[in-house]
């Protein structure tokens, strides 16, 4: 395994690393950059499509749902998709419907992804060009904009508990919210970097932006350090038990406040980021991505996808493009929205760092 790491110190004492590894892809995929965190067009209404006007039923089309899983999986002959024996969704679900776009970073940081390093107005200026982007490649699924926003970020100082954690001030989390307000319908994910912390004693603590009904979750394996190490040290790991959790978490709060089904995205670039996938829990108020959150040159991103999120089916899948990172290694470009499309399965959710 190898890393590249540094350390940043912010105005707010906050610290900052990145972790990056290219390995072979049957042992590990491409690694991930993170960072500690730094610190609008309206857009176009189109006519609804019966895709988008399933996802806004009260009821769940069950013969388009099917239809568009099996679209997914994009003449798969493993076997392996569409994943069997998986519920349908509540009412007002987003996947399989719409394909998420998302913008991840946080405003603490410009070396956190591009969510943090443009201004909002030019953010999602550049956010709406990947939305037209993915239309044209798949116009039979209509996108859905989001901003995908570390709320809990894993940090090089270990802070006054020792848990090498730093939690965003409400405020902050009020700010994304606020810039998602300048698009159409945008929703927001909350992502967690637990460090030397749990998923227990931070997930509840986002319980109030959870119960809206335009916020959803993610969670990154590569910051659980389970066995006490500083994050940035190695790669962390969650268990199906952490994730049916968090999935158990959000159906309760989906059932109790009668809200649309949650996605939730694990990130994942390595066989020991998520152990015992298969008793991971599917449960019709929750959306399970697993998101290939590794970077570098096509073939090796690919090869990580291949082993890691296809070979291992949970339910639906993501990909990540890092307009940075990606271009270190030849052929020095980013993958394309046709190129993503012919991926078996075809990601459903599409993350930009």
């Amino acid at each position: 395994m190898c890393m590249n790491k540094y350390f940043l110190i912010l105005g707010l004492a906050v610290a900052s690393f990145s972790v990056g590894c290219t390995e072979n892809p049957s042992k590990a995929g491409s690694g991930k950059t993170a960072a500690v965190n730094d610190s609008s067009k309206q857009a176009s209404d189109s006519s609804a499509t019966s895709g988008e006007a399933a996802a806004n039923s009260s009821t769940i089309d069950t013969a388009l749902y099917n239809k568009k899983m099996l679209a997914l999986a994009n003449g798969d002959t493993t076997g392996r998709w569409p994943v069997k024996n998986t519920p349908y969704p509540k009412p007002g679900a987003i996947l399989p419907f719409k394909r998420i776009v998302a913008y991840y970073g946080n405003l603490y940081s410009k070396r956190m992804g591009i969510l943090g390093e443009l201004p909002p107005k030019e953010m999602l200026s550049k956010l709406d060009q990947e939305v037209r982007r993915w239309e044209k490649a798949d116009p039979n699924t209509p996108v859905q904009p989001a901003l995908h926003y570390i709320a809990v970020v894993a940090q090089g100082d270990p802070g006054k508990d020792g848990k090498y954690r730093y939690r965003m001030p409400f405020k902050q989390i009020d700010s994304v919210l606020a810039i998602s307000k300048m698009r159409k319908d945008m929703i927001v994910f909350l992502d967690i970097q637990v460090a030397l912390s749990t998923i227990k004693d931070e997930l509840p603590l986002l319980e109030q932006y959870l119960k809206l009904p335009n916020v959803h979750l993610g969670i990154d394996p590569e910051f659980s350090m389970k066995g006490g190490n500083r994050p940035g040290s190695k790669i962390g790991t969650y268990d199906a038990a952490d994730l049916n959790y968090c999935s158990d978490y959000l159906a309760k709060l989906v059932r109790d406040n009668n809200l649309p089904p949650k996605v939730f995205v694990i990130h994942r670039f390595t066989e020991k980021m998520l152990t015992n996938y298969k008793n991971i829990k599917l449960r019709p108020e929750v959306q399970v991505v697993i998101h290939m959150d590794g970077w570098g040159e096509p073939d090796l991103k690919l090869g990580t996808y291949r082993y890691f999120v296809r070979n291992q089916p949970v339910q639906f899948t993501g990909f990540k493009i890092f307009y940075k990172n990606d271009l270190k290694k030849s052929p020095h470009r980013l993958m394309t929205p046709e190129e993503l499309m012919k991926l078996k399965p075809q990601p459903i959710y599409i993350q930009y760092q």
